[in-house]
């Protein structure tokens, strides 16, 4: 039996290689491979024996052989290829043992172009690929946890069972897809958020297998893709393990106060918002923030788009709270939550708050679209009414306005001097979604700014927003009933402003 061996990732490899080695298994092996084989006093042969030719171009090619896929993809059932190999006096490879160069790592480090291009593996991918589609005679092995596995299997008299097999070829194969997907997610680089492919993947590298999905009977793991970073590269510097649920949350989080520039906080629970603010310090937002719904707040999610300092730490610790997450946290913050050691507390990766793309699963396939990406402004606003809102008005209306993307449709937000006080999410109506905004406001309506994720059908929800005591409004306009939700503003005294661009959330 002959083995060719090419590892970046050498743990477990001189291990796996003495396994082999009991077993009778003949090594061949590239560049370091060989070397840490050689140091550990191993048998093995350089590749270049089978080849018969050396590596060139810099280690470019040295796999790329007829002479080594050769023996890779020779049916060991189909006499005339056994024929061919002896004719020209060629080994069988049995088994494969070959990880990629580490593209991904290079990416995340910061490398420039030159270091990231020689970090796409071209030889090892073959090499996979062909052992994999050759898997019923030839073994592909990727992972190191996957070593005594092959070992186990290889002392049997009965032979490699087919599953093991199967399940190396889909482990190399899922491998190199994922690989091309990093590589094709890096290349893409900013034109991804304009420009969809016509040949979309996803790939991932498993960082860990969670606790469960959104309920026990679900299973569930956190993956990481080449871009790397925000809360799939999070530090997690205390607290339980993180949830399925718990991560989904912190991305909401994250990605709302990712959306002010100045000092904001949120708090989500269920993946929707239940208070958000602005403040002078990190302190001041989170407890205005708070005031929005406390009952609801209750073990939520809280994101700071600033540092966590002790002050507002102190603060923190004072309710339930499941997650944290802030871009750092001073020492006295650190302390400071060690009095809830349960509470999750998480520092994102480097780079930007929210995906490029949102990819999602449908039966027989899946969508793709580029993130809402657009705050900051109020789109190509215009007030229809007869009351143009004052400089402060418009400023709650901006704030109003950006929280509101990041509520489930449909989606309403009422805020008065940067501080939401009343969330109605997620409702099949959108008068009743107004209700239930000004429910949860209860007094801290009057005097307050609502802003609608989506046009209003009816006049109603503008005519139950005045009745509240609500100044102005925001909203995409666009409904063939438009005019009577002015009238009914208009007749209200209350201001309204259209912004020609909705923010629906599914």
């Amino acid at each position: 039996m002959n083995a060719l061996l090419s590892v970046s990732d050498k743990s477990g490899l001189v291990e796996f290689a003495r396994g082999l080695n009991g077993l009778g298994v003949t090594m061949y092996a590239t560049g370091g491979t060989e070397r840490v084989l050689r140091e550990a006093n191993l048998p093995v042969h350089a590749l270049q024996e089978l080849t018969g030719f050396p590596e060139m171009l810099d280690g470019r090619v040295k796999t790329l052989h007829p002479n080594v896929h050769a023996g890779i993809l020779a049916r060991r059932d189909e006499p005339r290829h056994l024929q061919e190999l002896a004719e020209r006096e060629l080994k069988l490879i049995d088994l494969v043992v070959v990880n990629l160069y580490p593209f991904v790592e290079t990416v995340s480090s910061g490398a420039g172009h030159a270091q990231t291009i020689e970090s796409i593996d071209i030889g090892g991918v073959t090499l996979l690929r062909a052992a994999a589609k050759n898997h019923d005679h030839v073994l592909p092995v990727v992972r190191p946890s996957d070593y005594p596995a092959v070992l186990d299997a290889l002392k049997n008299a009965g032979g490699v069972p087919a599953s093991l097999r199967r399940h190396l070829a889909a482990v190399a194969f899922g491998h190199t897809a994922a690989y091309d997907a990093a590589i094709g997610e890096h290349l893409r680089g900013p034109n991804a958020a304009t420009t969809l492919p016509q040949d979309f993947t996803l790939g991932g590298h498993k960082v860990r297998d969670l606790r469960y999905g959104e309920n026990p009977h679900q299973s569930a793991a956190l993956y990481r893709t080449a871009a790397g970073g925000g809360i799939a590269g999070a530090r997690q510097w205390q607290g339980l393990e993180l949830s399925y649920n718990n991560l989904l949350d912190a991305q909401a989080a994250w990605s709302l106060v990712a959306d002010f520039s100045d000092v904001a906080v949120a708090i989500i629970k269920h993946a929707n918002p239940c208070g958000v603010a602005r403040g002078k310090d990190a302190a001041e937002a989170f407890d205005r923030a708070l005031n929005c719904d406390r009952r609801s707040a209750f073990g939520g999610i809280v994101a700071f788009n600033r540092p966590l300092d002790g002050a507002a730490a102190q603060a923190l610790v004072g309710s339930f709270f499941e997650v944290v997450v802030a871009p750092t946290f001073d020492g006295a913050a650190l302390q400071a939550m060690t009095a809830r050691p349960k509470l999750r507390v998480l520092q994102p990766g480097p780079g930007p708050a929210q995906p490029d793309l949102d990819a999602r699963p449908i039966t027989g396939g899946f969508l793709v679209q580029t993130a809402d990406q657009t705050g900051g402004t109020l789109g190509e606003s215009r007030v229809v009414t007869a009351i143009v809102p004052d400089e402060a008005t418009f400023k709650d209306l901006q704030f109003a306005w950006t929280v509101v993307k990041h509520v489930r449709s449909n989606a309403i937000v009422l805020g008065h001097e940067g501080a939401a006080v009343g969330i109605g999410a997620g409702q099949m109506s959108r008068v009743e979604a107004v209700e239930l905004a000004v429910h949860r406001a209860g007094p801290r309506a009057t005097g307050s700014v609502l802003a609608s994720d989506g046009f209003f059908p009816y006049p109603d929800g503008v005519e139950v927003a005045a009745r509240a005591g609500v100044r102005a409004i925001v909203q995409p306009g666009g409904s063939v009933k438009d005019s009577e939700a002015i009238a009914a503003a208009d007749n209200a005294g209350v201001a309204m402003v259209f912004t020609g661009e909705r923010h629906f959330k599914h």
